[in-house]
């Protein structure tokens, strides 16, 4: 019996061979590299914005391996977590971005790395005149898990029976539930800096549920990652030091994508693709990628007669839920996509002109929209069927033989 994983077929020993594999060469790798600068670690990224680089100390310029700049998309007052935080390069650049008002998290789950993110964090406060940051230990496809906790309570219930097995368990299940690490829908913005390819590949769709998990109604993801071109060769993937260089477990560009849209977000945008491949295994190009998606399309589905116009410059465009616009037509949406289209802060408000209804139709009596079709908006259903105003500029009869409407 096979299994699929990333597109590979392996026997079941192999991938269970494979997986601990990539854990153990990503743990040492980057232990080395908190010790020792490793500059072929990751992509270098240059175009950081220089004035948050001014406080940081060189050992964390140094040791930080990354592939992207998501930092820029931050802004101030957001509550960020950064999923595998290193040496804390990014972390400590979005405390300026966010400000007082803000919040940073970094969460990694190699001891080296978080000993010398934390090694600065009093220095850094006090540069800043506040503290809005902090570090703290778990696995990035595990958000609600504190291994920081949870290695506390097996320093004083050591397991040496199956009976410490069954308790741990519930520890474990417990911390998630009641003191999870990251609690849900509690930030504004998850970054990540070239580490989600380091996870192991069936821990991926986990890994994004909880990236959604964590962000509020309204909240995105931004992340820089390797992707590919083609899927990496079955050599590729036996290789432990290409796993843990970000080689092996690249995303393939177009999956990478679709990875947001199967764990619900919307609005997923490229914003940053590197032209030049860093690296060619095989004929196979890996280069540098950012991404952001947003969360919110999940609700109820209602009737107010509202409309949106697409301003172009395409014919027609289709949205997530399979919705076309047509440039230039009144499309009917339902409420909860009239707002999801006109938030000044979603991806697409500049592309859209918003119709509103002359008389709102309150929520609690708003019908169930069909959204099975697209269908055009007539402007009778937005101005109403009682609608007969006649308003002039000068007061006349516009349409009278002896005026002029010019």
């Amino acid at each position: 019996m096979t299994e699929l994983k990333e597109n590979i077929f392996v026997e079941p020993t192999q991938a269970t061979a494979i997986a601990y594999n990539i854990e153990q060469a990503v743990r040492e790798r980057y232990e080395a590299g908190a010790q020792q600068p490793e500059a072929l670690l990751c992509c270098p990224t240059d175009g950081y914005d220089s004035r948050y680089l001014e406080i940081l100390p060189q050992e964390i310029i140094e040791k930080d391996y990354g592939c992207g700049d998501p930092t820029r998309y931050v802004n101030p007052g957001e509550t960020v977590v950064d999923l595998g935080s290193g040496a804390g390069k990014n972390c400590y650049i979005l405390a300026q971005r966010v400000g007082a008002a803000g919040q940073v998290i970094g969460v990694d789950f190699n001891e080296e790395m978080l000993a010398l993110s934390r090694k600065y964090l009093k220095e850094i406060g006090d540069k800043l005149g506040y503290r809005n940051l902090e570090f703290v230990k778990g696995k990035i496809q595990d958000l609600a898990l504190s291994l920081d906790k949870m290695e506390s309570w097996l320093q004083q219930n050591p397991i040496t029976t199956l009976n410490g097995v069954t308790a741990f368990e519930a520890e474990r299940d417990r911390l998630r539930s009641q003191v999870p690490l990251i609690a849900s829908d509690l930030v504004d913005v998850v970054i990540s800096n070239c580490v989600l390819n380091l996870v192991q590949p069936q821990d991926k769709q986990q890994l994004f549920a909880e990236i959604f998990r964590v962000l509020k109604r309204g909240g995105r993801a931004v992340i820089s990652d390797i992707v590919c071109d083609e899927d990496p060769s079955p050599e590729i993937l036996s290789d432990p030091k290409l796993w843990s260089g970000c080689i092996a477990g690249a995303f393939r560009e177009h999956a990478f994508l679709e990875m947001f849209e199967q764990a619900g977000f919307h609005g997923i945008e490229i914003l940053a693709r590197q032209e030049a491949p860093w690296q060619i295994i095989d004929g196979i190009e890996f280069r540098s990628m950012t991404v952001r998606a947003y969360k919110g399309k999940q609700s109820s589905r209602l009737e107010r007669n509202q409309a949106v116009i697409y301003k172009g410059p395409w014919s027609a465009v289709q949205d997530d839920d399979g919705h076309t616009l047509y440039r230039g037509q009144r499309m009917a949406v339902c409420d909860k996509t009239f707002e999801l289209y006109t938030d000044p802060h979603s991806p697409y408000h500049q592309d859209l002109i918003p119709v509103l209804p002359h008389t709102a139709i309150p929520l609690e009596s708003a019908p169930v929209f069909d959204c099975s079709r697209d269908s055009l908006r007539h402007p009778g259903e937005t101005k109403g069927v009682n609608y007969r105003d006649t308003i002039l500029d000068d007061g006349s009869a516009c349409c009278s033989p002896t005026a002029s409407c010019c």
